[in-house]
């Protein structure tokens, strides 16, 4: 009998370390699959980046529809001159906004924005940023680079189906009077 005990503990032996070494292994796996639902800061934060510069493509290339679709359907856009709510609102100021005009003999002129120092607060499916913007353009008869402004974004965010969107972006414009930054405090900040 003494005979068939021992390979019995051994089978009940080897039996527990499988058990045991299958739990430490698909713990991780398990734990990084119930992790992978929530986004990281990490993701959050590149999906705004990503947000940012699709906003400031649109912005360049003249691209109205592809604009508005960086804001939520009840976005804000406050560029200065006050409130503009709604997508449809937002659209049609942007549509309106001057477009290089050809130059018979000159490349058509082009205008491009860039942004710096980004910092990005998540809470949730909630955030706000605050990131720097620079403005060249050549619009001028040698077709050469000029630095013409410069400002900040001040921006409120929704994470919506997954998607980070703009519920409101306040523009201020070193450049203008009515659109320069004040010392307003933002409580956010």
């Amino acid at each position: 009998m003494r005979k068939m005990t021992v390979p019995l503990a051994c089978a009940a032996a080897a039996a527990f370390i499988t058990v045991a070494v299958m739990s430490i292994a698909s713990g991780p796996v398990s734990f990084y699959a119930q992790a992978r639902q929530v986004s990281s800061y990490a993701e959050d934060r590149a999906a705004i980046e990503d947000l940012q510069a699709r906003y400031l493509f649109a912005l360049d290339f003249h691209d109205p529809d592809l604009y508005v679709s960086t804001f939520t359907e009840d976005g804000v856009l406050d560029y200065g001159s006050g409130d503009v709510k709604g997508r449809q609102a937002i659209k049609e100021v942007i549509a309106r906004m001057p477009n290089p005009a050809p130059t018979v003999g000159l490349r058509a002129a082009a205008a491009r924005h860039n942004i710096s120092n980004i910092v990005i607060k998540v809470d949730g499916n909630k955030a706000v940023g605050r990131s720097y913007w620079f403005h060249y353009s050549n619009d001028n008869p040698q077709r050469r680079g000029v630095f013409d402004g410069f400002g900040h974004y001040e921006d409120e965010l929704v994470k919506v189906n997954g998607k980070w969107l703009f519920t409101k972006r306040k523009i201020y414009n070193e450049g203008r009077d009515e659109w320069a930054y004040k010392g307003v405090k933002n409580p956010a900040w």
